[in-house]
């Protein structure tokens, strides 16, 4: 049961401009904590309390209901910021987003604004456990409703959610449904001890006979069936969380390198400079890796831009459509992949030996970006790709692509 929204402040009045400026007070101070926090490795009750008084949470709901309005490009933005401070911060605000969002794809109309006012009102937090690699649970029939029983292996934001996603067998199939996790027999366990995304919450869930109802359940069809195409893109979002939190990840580790050059580090003996900050291969490399983040950051907006466009067309959106922006989400997840893991791993090249004290605990950015970057391997998303280019074949639906 999530223990999150013990305080949130709610009817804040937010602009774009109002989220984005939280958002960037929120990273500045996650920067400051973020080695101590990783350290400590638990879920983060305390960080989720702030992006609900921070209205982030809602950022994306219309602003008729009391959200902020913002489309996904803004949004993914925002999911950015918060990696540059903490990568798990901004991993949990992406999923809330997809999670969140999810419902007015794959319910109803009436029962997906229910779902949407609600959350708003209360600034809930939404997680998920659909892993498709781990099936795990199983929803069986009891009077006029259901039980849900069984484990999920890894639930990103396990502790803190406060409405989850699920799927299950019923029967001969797989269907899915959201519920609150303050039903009774709803348990996280405390068995998240990756060596990244420490904060993110991340261990096993498990349901014993979990009460489940009729209007919990979605109304898109199981998985591997013929999902109406609207419901089947949270799969390219989700990889442009990815995408964004992985960037937003090595932004912050070379922020805080060129900060720790400015203030630590020494010139080398035969560089003939008095300043770590003017030796010209320490100035090559902050060059070299802040274009590959800008370039690899446009990636991502004009990406996430395809994407909303394919989204806004609603149920009028086609498969071919919904593919063709796959395609484009997955071409900058390859890229991003490759430009935070290298950066992440070589901003020491920048900082030296003695940055590798245990109390900068500077691994951590590549740590992150390690960790999640095997989530799904990178190659199968470049042949993804790969095959939309050189096949004319689009992506296969499915909860990786």
């Amino acid at each position: 049961m999530s223990q999150s929204n013990v305080v949130f402040a709610t009817n804040r009045n937010t602009t774009r401009e109002d989220l984005f400026a939280r958002a960037e007070e929120i990273a500045a101070d996650l920067s400051t904590r973020a080695a101590e926090l990783d350290r400590e490795g638990q879920p983060p009750f305390g960080e989720i309390v702030k992006l609900k008084n921070a209205g982030l949470l809602n950022a994306l709901h219309a602003q008729q209901i009391g959200g902020g309005g913002l489309d996904w490009v803004d949004g993914l933005r925002l999911v950015r910021i918060l990696a540059r401070g903490e990568s798990s911060i901004g991993q949990l605000l992406g999923y809330h987003y997809v999670n969140s969002q999810y419902v007015y794809w794959a319910f109803d109309e009436a029962r997906a604004q229910e779902l949407g006012s609600k959350s708003v009102a209360n600034s809930l937090y939404w997680g998920a456990a659909v892993n498709p690699r781990d099936p795990g649970l199983v929803l069986t029939r009891r009077g006029n409703g259901y039980v849900l029983n069984g484990r999920k292996s890894f639930s990103t934001a396990a502790h803190v959610s406060d409405y989850i996603n699920a799927n299950a067998a019923l029967d001969d199939k797989i269907v899915g449904f959201a519920v609150p996790t303050n039903r009774p027999g709803y348990k996280a366990n405390d068995d998240w001890d990756n060596f990244g995304q420490r904060l993110s919450d991340s261990g096993s869930v498990e349901f014993h006979d979990f009460p489940v109802y009729e209007d919990d359940l979605d109304k898109a069809a199981s998985i591997g069936g013929e999902a109406p195409v609207l419901a089947t893109f949270n799969t390219p979002l989700i990889q442009l969380v990815f995408v964004n939190f992985y960037l937003g990840t090595a932004e912050g580790a070379l922020r805080e390198a060129v900060d720790y050059v400015r203030t630590t580090t020494r010139p080398w003996i035969t560089s003939g400079v008095e300043r770590a900050a003017d030796d010209p291969y320490i100035l090559e490399r902050v060059g070299e890796f802040t274009a590959a983040l800008k370039a690899s950051a446009a990636l991502a907006d004009s990406a996430a831009a395809t994407v909303q466009a394919a989204l806004a067309k609603g149920h009028k959106a086609t498969a071919r459509e919904r593919g063709e922006a796959a395609a484009e989400a997955y071409a900058a997840k390859v890229n991003a992949t490759h430009v935070s893991l290298d950066i992440t791993s070589r901003v020491f090249e920048l900082t030296g030996a003695r940055s590798t004290a245990e109390k900068y605990r500077l691994d951590r950015f590549w740590r992150n970006v390690r960790t999640h970057t095997l989530h799904d391997p990178v190659f199968y998303k470049a042949k993804e790709v790969g095959e939309f280019i050189l096949n004319d074949r689009i992506p296969e639906v499915s909860l990786y692509s």
